[in-house]
């Protein structure tokens, strides 16, 4: 697919790097470093910036009053890898059959292009570190897309400790070569995201930093351990200390660098905190693979401390698909038409260039399971159950089903939802006998305001 950039005044005037971000001392272009954070299961309030009193995150809530707040902000899947699919696509992946979790051997479509693609083509250094979870197959390989350097591992979860002999999968590997991990994952990860902000180049970078904390296993150094003993959520405590000091070694990278002002940074979380990991989702319902807001609303910082204010926050709708069409924005690359991008460009409203809220509606399905964002109101529908829908400005904890009060807003929503639906294709893989009936528990339940039975195959009597 032709990529076309609109450069040809810069290459007239001999500069070298290509972009959109102003210069402050004349009317040039330098082209800004985009850097995604992803981080895995985290719980929507545990970050200091979001309220947590228990967790210590310093680092992060630095980058987060150096940027942009994004108090409604949403992924575009409630499990790891189609959320992942979504995000370096932005699109909805649905769009492309990857739309349960797991790869089922398949993975991401070959011809589907990513954010790696588009700035690969167009000038960028491109690496990303970590949990990959996007297929297993040569094809799917980062290097295979988009990706110049992999430093990571293929597969959705390992320890965070060397393994004797680990599968393909599992093992960390620096551009499909396996290498020894000495120490802890986490630090391995952010000492890699150091490196590679430190090496010498001549072009800007994209990098998509995806760390695979706090996803389970709950495993942490000992000296973090013990900096957090007698806390009742000691694991993930230590785990997020560690997640965070990796972090701020990052942001110091990039000020000893001398680019910090020159590099929009994206920091989010993968899906809502899991069941399973000690985290916290505060006044959401739900949790981590259902359509409840604790399944897919997630803290979201954007920062960019040369071209963007700092210290704001920004209440309108907004989700995850928006950094593939924010990134390009600002990197001023013109994306071909036939590249479907279902993410809007986030920078007229942190500029308070526009106000409101970016998206009027977000959708999600995941199977059986499906739901609908219009404006405050949410549907939330299971295949062969029914649905409920609440009004989420008075009801964020969505308790009070208004689908008997509101019928005719229901039935719009209903409307929007199968007019989306048009555009997609069937899922080329469900997840098997074992999670289906759980998932479906777990969303009956709470479209019942009742407390689910079992949350796993193994809790199940």
């Amino acid at each position: 697919m032709k990529i076309k950039l609109k450069f040809l005044l810069l290459v007239m005037l001999g500069f070298t790097l290509v972009g959109y971000s102003q210069s402050k001392t004349d009317n040039t272009f330098e082209a800004p470093n985009i850097l995604v954070i992803l981080l895995d299961d985290a719980g929507y309030v545990d970050f200091g910036f979001m309220g947590s009193k228990d967790l210590s995150t310093p680092e992060i809530d630095k980058l987060a009053s150096s940027g942009t707040i994004f108090t409604d902000a949403h992924v575009s899947a409630t499990v790891c890898a189609p959320s992942r699919a979504g995000l370096l696509t932005g699109k909805y992946q649905q769009r492309f059959g990857f739309e349960a979790n797991g790869t089922g051997g398949i993975g991401l479509s070959n011809d589907v292009e990513t954010m790696a693609d588009v700035f690969n083509h167009n000038g960028y250094n491109t690496y990303a570190i970590g949990k990959w979870h996007l297929g297993e197959e040569p094809s799917d390989h980062p290097n295979q897309r988009g990706f110049q350097e992999f430093y990571g591992f293929i597969g959705g979860s390992r320890s965070y400790f060397p393994i004797e002999n680990p599968s393909q999968i599992d093992m960390l590997q620096h551009n499909g070569k396996r290498v020894k991990l000495n120490g802890y994952m986490t630090d391995a990860l952010g000492d890699m995201a150091v490196n590679f902000i430190n090496k010498k180049r001549n072009k800007p970078f994209f990098m998509y930093l995806s760390f695979n904390a706090v996803h389970t296993p709950m495993e942490a150094k000992e000296e973090d351990l013990a900096k957090f003993k007698g806390h009742p959520r000691q694991a993930l405590a230590a785990m997020t200390w560690s997640l965070d000091e990796n972090i701020g070694k990052v942001v110091r990278a990039l000020k000893n660098k001398g680019v910090v002002e020159n590099t929009l940074v994206f920091f989010l979380s993968d899906n809502g905190g899991a069941h399973n990991n000690q985290s916290s989702t505060g006044p959401l319902k739900g949790w981590k693979g259902n359509k409840f807001e604790g399944g897919h609303r997630v803290p979201f910082v954007v920062s960019w401390p040369g071209q963007l204010p700092s210290g704001n926050s920004l209440d309108g709708l907004t989700s995850s698909l928006d950094i593939f069409s924010t990134a390009v924005k600002a990197a001023n690359i013109e994306v071909d038409d036939e590249l479907i991008l279902d993410g809007v460009n986030l920078l007229p409203y942190l500029k308070k260039a526009k106000s409101g809220s970016p998206h009027e509606k977000l959708f999600w399905r995941k199977l059986d399971e499906s739901a609908v964002r219009m404006g405050n109101k949410k549907l939330i529908a299971l295949k062969g159950f029914g649905n409920v829908m609440y009004d989420l400005k008075n009801d964020l904890g969505e308790t009070f089903d208004l689908t008997r009060v509101l019928p005719t807003e229901k039935s719009q929503i209903e409307q929007e939802y199968i007019k989306w639906e048009t555009e997609l294709m069937k899922p080329l893989w469900d997840e098997g006998p074992i999670w289906m009936p759980i998932t479906r528990h777990i969303h009956k339940s709470l479209m019942s305001n009742e407390e689910p039975e079992y949350k796993d195959p193994w809790g199940k009597k």
